[in-house]
């Protein structure tokens, strides 16, 4: 009786900030923007020709959504889907636009296994920037494929991660795998 009415009195240590780089150049680009005020939407692209989907890492444009590679990736493969309409949060979409986007992830999710041969999937919306969104105002569905043992030491010891896969390299897989979206999904 004595062992249940012990309480234990741990305090939390903070957990320390300060954290280490491997080399990512994609990220300087996002690392060098000190001020993040009237930002455009990366999602709000209206007509890019192929080569400027291209260099936005833009794997399918349709009329109503769109999948892109994030520039700043959980993991490699880490994938965006997102409506075409600028709009903050899911219940906002038609019932369409939503149709649309579950389908759109789950052609990602499928063409992911197919390639990249993932062990499992995270899936989800960070809504709003309290949770985590860095494009609060335009919502969209993150999806990152997941190894096991992605997980390892360095995130845990030196809060960096690794990727063993630069973006354009991930792109120029992907992007094929992407072309015939349109007739997969009618």
């Amino acid at each position: 009786m004595a062992r249940h009415q012990a309480k234990v009195n741990r305090q939390l240590e903070p957990v320390q900030v300060d954290s280490q780089r491997l080399w990512a150049p994609w990220r300087s680009a996002y690392i060098a923007r000190t001020v993040r005020t009237q930002q455009r939407c990366i999602f709000c692209i209206r007509r890019l020709g192929q080569a400027a989907l291209s260099r936005r890492l833009v794997l399918y444009a349709g009329p109503q959504a769109m999948v892109m590679l994030n520039r700043y990736p959980y993991n490699n493969g880490h994938l965006m889907v997102a409506p075409r309409r600028h709009v903050a949060s899911p219940e906002l979409l038609s019932r369409e636009d939503r149709t649309i986007l579950a389908d759109l992830v789950a052609f990602a999710v499928e063409r992911l296994r197919s390639v990249l041969h993932p062990a499992a999937f995270n899936i989800g919306a960070n809504l709003g920037r309290a949770a985590g969104a860095g494009f609060a105002d335009h919502m969209h569905w993150h999806v990152v494929p997941r190894w096991e043992g992605d997980t390892n030491f360095m995130p845990v010891i030196a809060s960096t991660r690794v990727l063993s896969q630069h973006l354009e390299e991930s792109y120029a897989l992907l992007a094929p795998h992407f072309k015939a979206i349109d007739t997969a999904l009618s």
